[in-house]
């Protein structure tokens, strides 16, 4: 049986209202950013560690993952990968600090010719993450979204770990960036999905995943708007058939968590509260 959890920045109440929202709305766990914010892996050592950890007891909730998204590029740029990896494994250790063995974070966008010398780039920077995280129990989920799914697949193939890297399946990115067969996407990433987004968008025209993501990193691109070509919507209104999605979520022996993200919307309570019911709906529970 899936659970359900949501993204608590989703609400857009911080961390306290956030936590008493996602009570309120009946899911089993939380994910939150530990690279921003109150939730910023700096802040969560000592009292601030020991108070998050009672006040998540309180309200029944668990971590179903931690959020390591650092921005930017991801991992795309060689000078800024040390940093970034030694700020990677310390949010590693505050995840397993808080009960969770997955974290989960955007690499960058995953070159289709492995012959990019971005690609080896890339490579290193998780193939040191990945070792670090295996070597304590945890995963580094690499999220679904700006490439296709075999040039993932093949990416971890390549890297060859056989426990620290796994994927965050996002159905609603690849199908708003990457018009991918979500059952086919599904069965082909099967061993390495650790957790997933609940999620819903439609891509409006077809668009260079590169500009896309740039346009993210970069905070806009002239002349390039992302909202002329995705746009995130309210689950079952999109290009994500969760029938399905979670059929095929099923027959992988996936048993994990169906977490929310709702990241636009006037409404993000009510949003996230339809989202729980629909999923509740889907997936046979009360």
């Amino acid at each position: 049986m899936f659970k359900i959890g949501v993204m608590i920045e989703s609400f857009q109440q911080g961390l306290t209202g956030g936590l008493k929202a996602a009570a309120e709305v009946g899911v089993d766990g939380i994910q939150f950013y530990a690279t921003s914010g109150e939730t910023h892996f700096e802040k969560l050592k000592g009292a601030n560690l020991t108070s998050l950890r009672k006040k998540m007891k309180d309200y029944g909730l668990e971590v179903s993952a931690l959020c390591g998204d650092f921005g930017g590029h991801g991992f795309q740029i060689a000078e800024y990968n040390p940093k970034r990896i030694e700020d990677m494994k310390r949010v590693i250790e505050v995840a397993l600090e808080l009960g969770t063995t997955i974290v989960t974070t955007h690499i960058g966008v995953v070159p289709a010719e492995k012959s990019n010398p971005r690609y080896k780039v890339m490579a290193d920077a998780c193939e040191k993450i990945g070792i670090f995280a295996e070597s304590i129990g945890v995963v580094i989920a690499i999220e679904t979204g700006p490439e296709k799914a075999l040039i993932l697949k093949t990416f971890i193939d390549d890297i060859g770990l056989k426990e620290g890297l796994g994927i965050n399946f996002d159905p609603a990115n690849l199908v708003m960036v990457c018009r991918e067969n979500i059952p086919l996407a599904v069965k082909m990433l099967a061993p390495y999905i650790v957790h997933t987004h609940a999620k819903d968008g439609v891509n409006l025209k077809p668009v260079d995943a590169e500009k896309l993501y740039s346009s993210f990193a970069e905070g806009g691109i002239a002349g390039f708007h992302a909202t002329e070509y995705i746009k995130e919507v309210p689950l079952g209104e999109g290009g994500v058939d969760f029938d399905s999605y979670l059929k095929a979520l099923s027959k992988t022996g996936y048993s994990g968590y169906l977490t929310i993200e709702r990241e636009v919307g006037e409404e993000p309570m009510d949003d996230i509260r339809i989202a729980v019911d629909f999923l509740k709906q889907k997936i046979g529970r009360k």
